[in-house]
This record gives C-alpha cells, structure tokens and sequence, in this order.
C-alpha cells in the first residue's frame, strides 16, 4: 500500500471521527486535539485499512509497537479466590458439568437470596411501561412505541 493511499485513508477517517464529535458536543475537541490523535493513530497503525476491513497493526503487526498488556491478577488473588470457591462449591464437578454446590447442597452454605425490588415498584415500572409504550409487541421484537409513536408520549 503506498504511503498516498494510506494517508487519504487517514485523514478521512480522522475527518469522519472529528466531524461525529463535533456533532455530538461542539466543544468536545480542538482542531489540535485531533490532529494530535491522527498522529498517533498514524504512528500505531490503528487506522482501518478500508480494502481488507482490518486495522493497519492488525495486518503488519512487525511494524507497529505491540499494545501493552493488562496486569493480570497475583498468585495470592487466584489462590484466595480458589479457596472461596471450594469454601462455597462453585467448582464444577467432572463430566455432570454440575457445581458441587447443586449436587450437595447440604454440603455447602446456602447463597444468601438478594430480593432487587419489591412487588409494589414492579407493578409501578409496569404501569409506567404501558404508559409510555416501552413493551416489546409479539413478533415483531419492536416496542409499542416504535410501532405506534403517535400513541405514546415523547421521550426527552
């Protein structure tokens, strides 16, 4: 790919981004700001090669600094975190695919049953949701409100 083509590819990308930020804050970002970021993006290779759909560092990843890796957890984190699930049985049992906690459970302490909300807010979101059409419609996987936007308040 020669550099030309690479660098039409860049800008416009670097164009499309800045011109969809612009549009969603106006002061979201400085001309500098972007033009620092392209320069990056160039200097990475995380610009999309629009022919083959992948990233330029994805395509030649010699050629680009690899992408530091994320901390993983310590020996001590894993081990403690091991012994919870032996405590608890949150370790799966063999070829039953089952955890021991389901196969014995007089074995191991019962999980503690966290009640999220109580009947009268559910009955509340329910009624607010047939109010504003936000109830999936049969087949169709569309809300009410998306197939009959008239009947519904607007959102806002």
């Amino acid at each position: 790919m020669n550099r030309t083509y690479a660098s039409v590819i860049t800008l416009a990308i670097a164009t499309f981004a800045a011109g969809h930020a612009l549009a969603a804050d106006p002061a979201a970002k400085t001309r500098a700001q972007v033009a620092a970021e392209l320069l990056d993006a160039q200097r990475t290779g995380d610009i999309m090669d629009l022919s083959l759909g992948e990233k330029i560092n994805e395509l030649y990843p010699t050629r680009y600094p690899a992408k530091p890796v994320a901390q993983g957890r310590t020996r001590a984190e894993v081990e403690a975190e091991l012994a919870e699930a032996r405590r608890t049985g949150d370790i799966v049992e063999g070829e039953s695919g089952q955890k021991l906690n389901q196969l014995y459970p007089n074995r191991y302490p019962a999980k503690a049953d966290v009640q999220s909300r109580t009947r009268a807010e559910v009955k509340a979101e329910l009624s607010e949701a047939r109010r504003t059409g936000d109830i999936v419609e049969g087949d169709s996987n569309l809300k009410l409100n998306q197939l009959y936007p008239n009947r519904y308040p607007k959102k806002g």
